[in-house]
Formats: structure tokens, C-alpha cells, sequence
């Protein structure tokens, strides 16, 4: 994989992990890690996460090109500001848990076609990327990544998602992203345990899917929901 398959558009896709807000808002704090985070360190929690990959030095070329292109990128946004179309489109939470079945039938109806049966996506004719990413399998995104969590893989298919949606022109029901994104994080993929994540429970998503919590709610239900008694 690389940056473009999440980031849309090479990251100006309005609602597709828009780069926009990047430059402008960090360094910042960030619950995750619990503590003041630099783009550099963002850059290597999405290529050790949503790649699956190793950190870069954050003085090695690659690293410098990558920060150099998103600060350009938002170098009209002023400081401290957020940029229009950056993050991810809310959307209303289910009266009920996501359904992995209604989401595999959908998944295969909407998705297959691209990802393929098994997400394992479809590599380019000359090899080393992907014409459309893997979303299951050892190529695919990690458990420790932004997308594993359901309300942010929901948010990121319901703008985006099958190809040709848009936030403002979705081709799918907010519904039909909740039970998609519940089936799509059910198939295999690398395990990765990031042990200082979420330092104060209190600060942890309603949907990381991994335990301690705060509550007393199983895995289970702050996994797939239903989000309006868990949350």
C-alpha cells in the first residue's frame, strides 16, 4: 500500500484523510499516545499502522519530501486553524450493534469488485502497489490503526466509498457504511499491539476495540456498538 490509498487524491480529497489541517494544527496534543505530537511522529504512526511498515528515520529524505508535500498542501490554511473538507464526515449512530452480516452481503455487492473477495485488493499489471488496496490480509492495515476503529472506517466508506462518492454524493447509506466497515474489520489482518495507547482509559474511544475501559461494557459492544447506551 501506499499514502494515496487512504488518502485520497494525494490528500486533498474533501473527507477522504484530507492533508489540509495538518500543517496548521500540529504539533498537538493527541489522546493516543498521550502526549504533544510532531507530523513527523504522525507520519510514522500511519506508515507503522495503516501500512503495516517500519518508522523512517524523521531526518532521512523520504521523511523530509513527505512533510515538505503536506505542509505545502496546507500552507494556506492559517495556524491553529482547520481546514474545509479535512477529518472525516460525521454520521448518525446506529439504534443497534453493526451487523457483520448485513455488511458481508453488502460487501460483496458493493466492494468485492475492487478489493476482491478476500480484500486483498488488486496490485497494479507492473506490481508493487495497488490499482485498489488490500483491506484484509498481511498488506493491509493493522489493529492499531485509525481505520480499525468502526465510526472512522464508517465515516471514511460513507464519503468515499464504492469509487465515484463524494461527501456531498454518497452511493451508499450511512447504514450500509456501519455494517460494511463492521464486516471489513472482521477478516484477517495483522495483529499489532501498541502498548501505550490511550494512557488515561477515560480518553479512549467509544469503539477501540481492545479493553481496559473505563466501563464495565465488553469488547464486544464497544466494538460494534450499539453506541447510544455505550457512548
Amino acid at each position: 500500500m501506499n499514502c494515496q490509498n487512504c488518502h485520497l487524491e494525494a490528500g486533498t480529497k474533501p473527507f477522504g484523510n484530507n492533508f489540509g489541517s495538518v500543517a496548521s494544527l500540529y504539533p498537538k496534543f493527541r489522546a493516543r499516545s498521550g502526549g504533544l505530537e510532531s507530523i513527523e511522529k504522525r507520519i510514522n504512526d500511519c506508515i507503522q499502522r495503516s501500512l503495516n511498515g517500519k518508522a523512517i528515520d524523521s531526518l532521512s529524505r523520504e521523511m523530509r519530501a513527505l512533510v515538505a508535500y503536506i505542509e505545502w498542501v496546507g500552507h494556506e490554511v492559517p495556524k491553529g486553524k482547520k481546514a474545509a473538507g479535512s477529518g472525516l464526515l460525521d454520521i448518525s449512530f446506529l439504534d443497534r450493534a453493526a451487523d457483520t452480516v448485513k455488511g458481508k452481503i453488502l460487501y460483496r455487492q458493493k466492494c468485492m469488485v475492487c478489493h476482491q473477495k478476500n480484500g486483498q485488493g488488486m496490485p497494479t499489471s507492473r506490481g508493487g502497489s495497488y490499482s485498489f488496496p488490500p483491506v484484509a490480509g498481511d498488506q493491509s492495515f493493522n489493529t492499531g490503526a485509525g481505520l480499525y476503529r468502526i465510526s472512522n472506517f464508517a465515516k471514511y466508506i460513507r464519503a468515499n466509498m464504492p469509487q465515484g462518492a463524494t461527501y456531498d454524493q454518497p452511493l451508499l447509506t450511512e447504514e450500509e457504511a456501519w455494517d460494511i466497515a463492521a464486516y471489513v474489520v472482521t477478516m484477517p489482518r495483522p495483529r499489532k499491539d501498541f502498548k501505550g495507547d490511550w494512557p488515561k482509559l477515560a480518553l479512549k474511544p467509544f469503539d477501540h476495540p481492545f479493553g481496559p475501559y473505563a466501563d464495565s461494557l465488553s469488547e464486544t459492544q464497544h466494538k460494534y456498538g450499539p453506541w447510544k447506551i455505550s457512548k
